[in-house]
């Protein structure tokens, strides 16, 4: 298979020298990087187009979502894709797609370098009516950083939000409990770690102390 080889063997190639040295680590042998933070992840991915070759996608992603799979919250990049047609012709791009990865991780690294930071850059988002957790994710970490009155605002747009979907009414729920705590940092605090904790679990990461501040 084109993907698996040499094109996955390029990519892989690339993504070592220049990831394993920040110190993320590959999940599995798939084209997915974790920079493990212990609640949150920086995420690259090689993304595979229709053909054979790569595009980028680097990201934050909060554990306190409690899934099963690695997924974008925030975005630092997308790049389109590079198509393969020989080894010699691809390899420079891989390398150069492994940089650009390194690069938008450490931007990650200095953009979220504490919760405070994280909480100011999630709650003064524009608000995009429709995005659903763009109001969970800026209430949970308004919560955390000890401003209930901004964590609630930020719950109360997630519930004024039609529950089209099942996951919409599940959301609404959690959204609902975390806005009866979101003047008790310490319960706010011990309802992350029970998500985090459960994702880390769900997505075979290592249990780790949970630092969140």
């Amino acid at each position: 298979m084109a993907d698996r080889s040499p094109v996955l063997r390029i990519i892989n190639s690339a993504a070592r020298e220049s990831l394993k040295p920040l110190g993320l680590a590959q999940r599995g042998r798939s084209r997915l990087w974790m920079d493990d933070h212990g609640w949150w992840l920086g995420v690259v991915e090689f993304t595979p187009p229709r053909t054979a070759g790569s595009g980028l996608h680097v990201g934050a992603m909060w554990l306190w979502h409690d899934v099963d799979h690695l997924a974008f919250h925030v975005d630092a990049v997308r790049v389109g894709s590079e198509s393969f047609r020989t080894e010699d012709q691809f390899t420079p791009l891989a390398v150069e797609l492994s940089r650009q990865a390194a690069a938008n991780v450490t931007a990650l690294r200095e953009k979220f370098p504490a919760l405070p930071d994280i909480a100011r850059y999630l709650t003064s988002r524009p608000v995009r009516r429709g995005f659903l957790w763009d109001g969970f994710d800026a209430g949970i970490a308004a919560a955390l950083a000890g401003v209930p009155d901004t964590a609630r605002d930020h719950f109360e747009r997630v519930l004024r939000e039609d529950p089209l979907a099942p996951w919409m009414v599940d959301a609404q729920e959690k959204t609902r409990e975390l806005h009866a705590l979101a003047a008790d940092r310490d319960a706010v605090t011990a309802w992350v770690a029970r998500a985090v904790h459960s994702c880390r679990n769900k997505l075979g990461l290592d249990l780790v102390p949970l630092a969140m501040s």
